[in-house]
C-alpha cells in the first residue's frame, strides 16, 4: 500500500506545504487533488521560499512526478506565471502533469466570484475571489471548460473558448450590470496558454495507477481543511472541493486499499481566514501574539491573500472531528514553537451548547457560531523550541501538551514542526 495522504484538520493554512516538501523527497509521485490558486503552500529550503498555489508542493524533488489533479480548477494565466517564477529561480525540478479531467477557471468566473461578494454585503462567505467557487460550479453544472479541451486543435478550442465568454457575457450584463468581455481576445489569450500547457496534458488516474503498479511511492497533497469541505465544513462558510480523504481518491481514481497512511496536518493553536463560526477565536492580546506583526514568515497572513488570518487557542473538539472524517491514522504539529512564551496556554476539549455538554463537533454554522468552548488550561514554558530535533529535546511541558493531543484525539502525533525550515522538524 503505497499511497500516503496529506489533508489539514482544521480550517486550512495548517502548515501542509512544508510537511509535503519533507515527505516528498522519498516520493516518486506527488499529486494535488483539489482547489485553485485560491490556496497557498509555504516551502522553505535552501535559501528558497517559494509560494506554491497551484503546481503541488514536490517541484523541489529531482525526478519526481507533480500531478494537477482532476479534482482541481486550474487557472492558465496563473498557473504560467507560477511556472516561470519557478523556473527562473531553478527550482522547477520535478516533472508535471495536469490532468485533463482539471478544469479551467476562466477572466469571467473571477468576474463573477467579486461580484457575488459584493452583492452579499455583510452577509458574505470571505472568498479569496479567484473564481473558485463559480468555476466549480461550471463543472458541477457541465458547462465547463477542462485542460482536455487545451488539447484540441487550436481553433476548435478558441471557439469553446469564445462560446463561453458569450454566454457568461449574458449573465455579467443582465444580472450584476457589468461591462461584458471580448471573447475574440479571450479566445486568442488563451488559446496562447494552450499552446504552452497542452504538452502536461494527461490521465492522472492512469499514470498514478501505473505508479503504483510498479511499486512507487505516491503522495496525495491537499488544500484548505476538513471544516472547510463543501459536505463535512461549516456550510456555506466552506470551500467548493471536498477536502477529505475519501474526495482526494474519487477525484484521482484511485482505490482505497491502495492507502497506507493519513497525515492530518494541525497548528498547535488554531486559524481561521474568512468568515464563518469560530469557538476559541481570541480578539485580544492572545489572538495579536498568535498572529505575529506580518514582519515574519512564520506570521498569520494568508499567503494568498496576505488577510489577517484570525487566530485562537487549539479545538481538539474540531481536530477530532477531521480525524474521524478523514479516516486519519497520524497527527502532523506544527508551528509549535509559536506557544513558547505563554504563561498559561488553553485547549478546548468540549462545547457548551444551550446548557449541554457537547464532545462532538457541530458542523452546523449557525449551532456552531453559539457553542461556548470549554477549555482544559495547561502551564506553558518560556524555551524557544527551534533547535529541537528530538522529542527529549522539547520542554517537559511542551512534551504534556502533545500527549494530551494524543490522548484526546487516540492518535499518535508522528512530526512536530518548530519552525519553517525543512530540518526544523521532529520525527517520532
Amino acid at each position: 500500500m503505497p499511497v500516503t495522504v496529506i489533508v489539514g484538520a482544521q480550517w486550512g493554512d495548517e502548515g501542509k506545504g512544508k510537511i509535503t516538501d519533507m515527505l516528498a523527497s522519498e516520493a516518486d509521485v506527488v499529486a494535488r487533488f483539489q482547489g485553485g490558486d485560491n490556496a497557498g503552500h509555504t516551502v522553505v529550503y535552501g535559501g528558497w521560499t517559494l509560494k506554491l498555489h497551484q503546481v503541488p508542493s514536490g517541484v523541489l524533488h529531482d525526478g519526481a512526478l507533480c500531478v494537477l489533479g482532476g479534482g482541481m480548477v486550474i487557472n492558465p494565466r496563473t498557473l504560467l506565471r507560477e511556472l516561470d517564477d519557478l523556473q527562473e529561480k531553478g527550482a522547477l525540478r520535478a516533472r508535471l502533469l495536469i490532468s485533463g479531467r482539471a478544469h479551467l477557471i476562466m477572466p469571467y468566473h473571477v468576474l463573477l466570484d467579486g461580484a457575488s461578494e459584493s452583492r452579499l454585503g455583510a452577509a458574505m462567505i470571505g472568498t479569496t475571489r479567484r473564481g473558485i467557487g463559480p468555476a466549480y460550479q461550471d463543472k458541477a453544472a457541465r458547462t465547463g471548460l477542462r485542460a482536455y479541451d487545451m488539447t484540441l486543435a487550436p481553433a476548435d478550442f478558441a471557439a469553446k473558448v469564445r462560446r463561453a465568454v458569450e454566454d457568461k457575457n449574458v449573465f455579467l450584463e443582465r444580472v450584476y450590470g457589468l461591462e461584458p468581455l471580448d471573447p475574440d481576445a479571450i479566445a486568442q489569450e488563451f488559446a496562447g496558454y494552450a499552446e504552452r500547457l497542452r504538452g502536461f496534458v494527461a490521465d492522472d488516474s492512469l499514470a498514478i495507477n501505473r505508479a503504483i503498479e510498479r511499486g512507487e511511492r505516491v503522495l496525495l497533497e491537499g488544500a484548505q481543511g476538513p471544516l472547510l469541505d463543501i459536505d463535512h465544513g461549516t456550510y456555506p462558510y466552506v470551500t467548493s472541493s471536498s477536502t477529505v480523504t475519501g474526495g482526494a481518491l474519487a477525484v484521482l481514481g484511485i482505490g482505497a486499499r491502495q492507502v497506507s497512511r493519513v497525515l492530518g496536518v494541525a497548528k498547535a493553536y488554531q486559524t481561521r481566514v474568512g468568515e464563518g463560526p469560530f469557538p476559541t477565536e481570541q480578539l485580544g492580546e492572545a489572538g495579536n501574539r498568535l498572529r505575529g506583526t506580518g514582519q515574519n514568515l512564520w506570521d498569520e497572513f494568508g499567503t494568498t491573500t496576505g488577510r489577517p488570518r484570525r487566530c485562537g487557542w487549539l479545538d481538539l473538539v474540531a481536530v477530532s472531528y477531521s480525524a474521524r472524517v478523514c479516516g486519519l491514522t497520524e497527527l502532523v504539529l506544527t508551528k509549535f514553537d509559536i506557544l513558547s512564551g505563554f504563561e498559561t496556554i488553553k485547549v478546548c476539549t468540549a462545547y457548551s451548547l444551550d446548557g449541554q455538554l457537547l464532545d462532538s463537533f457541530v458542523p452546523q454554522a449557525e449551532s456552531l457560531a453559539k457553542v461556548t468552548p470549554v477549555y482544559t488550561e495547561m502551564p506553558g514554558w518560556t524555551e524557544p523550541l527551534g533547535e529541537a530535533r528530538r522529542f527529549e529535546d522539547l520542554p517537559v511541558r511542551a512534551q504534556d501538551y502533545v500527549r494530551l493531543i494524543e490522548q484526546r484525539t487516540g492518535l499518535p502525533v508522528s512530526v512536530i514542526s518548530v519552525g519553517p525550515e525543512r530540518e526544523q522538524t521532529i520525527i517520532r
